[in-house]
């Protein structure tokens, strides 16, 4: 059985039309298939709609958090409730459709010849501004340098097969990364590109500031490269300071030195900020490390359709 994965906050405009476009795709296609909605804490009338479409097709299932705890927790909700019903293999994809899911055929197709991990790749990124675009391609340039994950173009749009699932399950740490932990497990993987459509109805929930936020985390969680940045930052200094001592005692022996009170002030101010800046980052990477210790859970549902129709049933 085929489940798909739809992570959705605030998309109440666009339940019934993902969930009646892709039931009719699969229907002609002749595949088994469930719809797991997770809701990540919606505001809006998501999870009625949800639970609506649930009591009217029994393929169509959703958990609801008790607040809202981020997409990569929504996704990560969804693959557990896939592995409790007992999937073959599943499919991330938006609430929007700006993934189209006509390639979900096609990825299931690819699934029975064999491939464990059927990445959707993006050829273009649809009308996102240039400052998006840039932000991107840096962000995926970085990653795969520092932690030699190849990301460009890739997106959270992709089957995978019940092994991938059970491994990216058994992952214990709390702050994820769905997009490169599904590529870091390995498997025999493929890929198909798309092109990013608009989206049908609302907007997008992510901010630029959210970006940023989530393209740091990112890096951290997958790499040391920024703490490894650092001591190359202190060889570089060191190098400055052995050519500058050199300098000023060969300019002294001359007895040519000159006063550089405003060369000191610069170099203390230059020294400084950067000795402020590597303790930030050893403070962020700390951090991390203090919030994964907890062992706090990734989300906490509040509600399961399944569990609705049993205690329905009871009553």
């Amino acid at each position: 059985m085929l489940s798909v994965i739809i992570p959705a906050y605030n998309e109440g405009e666009n339940i019934n039309t993902a969930s009646d476009t892709i039931s009719g795709l699969l229907d002609s296609a002749k595949i088994n298939f469930e719809i797991i909605f997770s809701d990540d804490g919606s505001r809006d009338n998501t999870w009625e709609i949800i639970k609506a479409r649930a009591k009217s097709d029994p393929r169509i299932k959703g958990v609801r958090f008790s607040r809202n705890f981020g997409k990569e927790a929504a996704i990560f909700a969804g693959l557990e409730k896939a592995a409790e019903c007992g999937c073959s293999c599943a499919v991330v994809i938006d609430c929007d459709l700006q993934h189209p899911p006509e390639l979900i055929v096609q990825m299931h197709e690819l699934w029975k010849d064999g491939y464990e991990v059927v990445e959707a790749r993006k050829s273009s990124r649809g009308r996102e501004s240039l400052v998006y675009k840039a932000f991107a391609k840096s962000f995926y340039r970085l990653m795969k340098s520092s932690s030699g994950l190849n990301l460009d173009g890739a997106s959270d749009y992709k089957l995978l097969d019940r092994k991938v699932i059970d491994a990216l399950n058994a992952m214990q740490e709390r702050q994820t990364f769905f997009r490169a932990l599904s590529a870091w497990v390995g498997f025999k993987t493929t890929h198909v590109s798309f092109e990013v459509q608009p989206r049908l109805h609302g907007k997008t929930k992510w901010s630029f500031r959210n970006l940023f936020k989530f393209a740091l985390s990112s890096v951290t969680g997958f790499t040391n490269f920024p703490m490894h940045m650092m001591t190359v930052f202190g060889v570089l200094f060191m190098v400055m300071t052995v050519v500058l001592g050199v300098h000023t005692f060969v300019m002294w022996f001359l007895n040519k030195s000159m006063t550089g009170f405003t060369t000191v002030i610069l170099l203390l101010l230059i020294i400084g900020s950067m000795l402020m800046f590597g303790l930030g980052i050893i403070g962020y990477y700390l951090a991390k490390i203090y919030e994964e210790i907890k062992f706090r859970p990734r989300y906490i549902v509040n509600e399961d359709t399944d569990r609705t129709k049993e205690l329905s049933s009871n009553d």
